[in-house]
């Protein structure tokens, strides 16, 4: 079984955190992605980044966003995110809104204690993943499900979370998704646009045949601009429409609208959960307040 999969054995009653009550809900849910300041950086430059995300987290939970807290994305170690909860963010944001990453980059006695720690601190959700290697770490186990597995037989109290990627067969997803030995309450899938809107509608069509019983949320990217340079950049962690997106912000498209297009697109196929990666952490509810203003405006009544 890959990991690049999505969740759950279908006969498995869901979990019951807030969040997946949420996903199943037909009322859209936004939820923001956040990285914690990298590993390594001085006292005062990941002070400074700490007090940023804090900013962000306490002004998107008060939009009613979900957070999500990545560990170690895109190759690079970060600080624990579930230390943040407990070091800057204790008595100011309600933990269940908090969604944390854990990879399988870690040795698995760390991996027990923390997901026993992020119970105690009253976090419902983690989606737990292979990750990407980082710097040499191995992982503890080979797949993130295989973890999974491992917590499922510590606590059937939290929920967990799985992932899709929407660039890989369809059809090996869903065989994934309905395996048996799969653990997950929900799924997350890689970042889709409306310009390559065709795999996502694949996935919802496929699920829907075979009856997948859990929810999901989309990844949507916030680009910050067009160039080209840039897209191909990011292009080595995820694919990317370069061309599509860079004639978008050619054309004049801003940031917002065009991460809107996306948040729409996806709507309108009926994946009304997305989750919002690449904002800044100094500017992430200004954003998020714009690219919701752009969903408004071209789908009037919409959340």
């Amino acid at each position: 079984m890959s990991d690049t999969t999505p969740p759950q054995h279908p006969s498995r009653a869901p979990g019951s955190s807030r969040f997946v009550e949420r996903l199943r809900g037909d009322t859209p849910t936004m939820t923001v992605e956040l990285r914690p300041p990298r590993s390594g950086l001085t006292r005062g430059g990941a002070m400074d980044m700490w007090i940023d995300l804090s900013h962000a987290i306490r002004g998107l939970a008060a939009r009613d966003a979900f957070l999500m807290l990545t560990d170690s994305a895109v190759g690079e170690e970060e600080e624990e995110n579930l230390q943040h909860l407990t070091a800057n963010l204790a008595n100011e944001v309600d933990p269940w809104r908090v969604v944390p990453f854990l990879t399988c980059l870690h040795p698995l006695d760390y991996c027990l204690r923390y997901v026993d720690r992020a119970r105690a601190r009253g976090v419902e959700s983690v989606t737990v993943t292979g990750g990407d290697k980082v710097r040499g770490a191995e992982r503890c186990v080979p797949h993130g499900y295989r973890l999974r597995q491992k917590f499922r037989e510590r606590t059937r109290s939290l929920s967990l979370g799985g992932w899709v990627n929407l660039h890989r067969p369809i059809a090996e997803q869903i065989d994934f998704a309905t395996d048996p030995e799969y653990e997950a309450d929900y799924y997350l899938t890689q970042v889709v646009s409306h310009h390559d809107l065709g795999r996502a509608e694949r996935w919802l069509e496929g699920v829907g045949r075979a009856g997948l019983g859990i929810p999901g949320s989309f990844g949507v990217f916030y680009y910050r601009n067009g160039r080209r340079t840039v897209l191909e950049r990011l292009s080595r962690f995820f694919p990317v429409p370069v061309d599509a997106v860079a004639s978008a912000f050619e054309s004049g498209v801003t940031p917002e609208r065009h991460c809107a297009e996306t948040i729409v697109a996806l709507r309108r196929l009926g994946a009304a959960h997305a989750y919002l990666c690449n904002l800044a952490p100094h500017r992430a509810a200004t954003q998020f307040d714009r690219i919701m203003a752009e969903v408004a405006a071209l789908e009037p009544g919409a959340r």
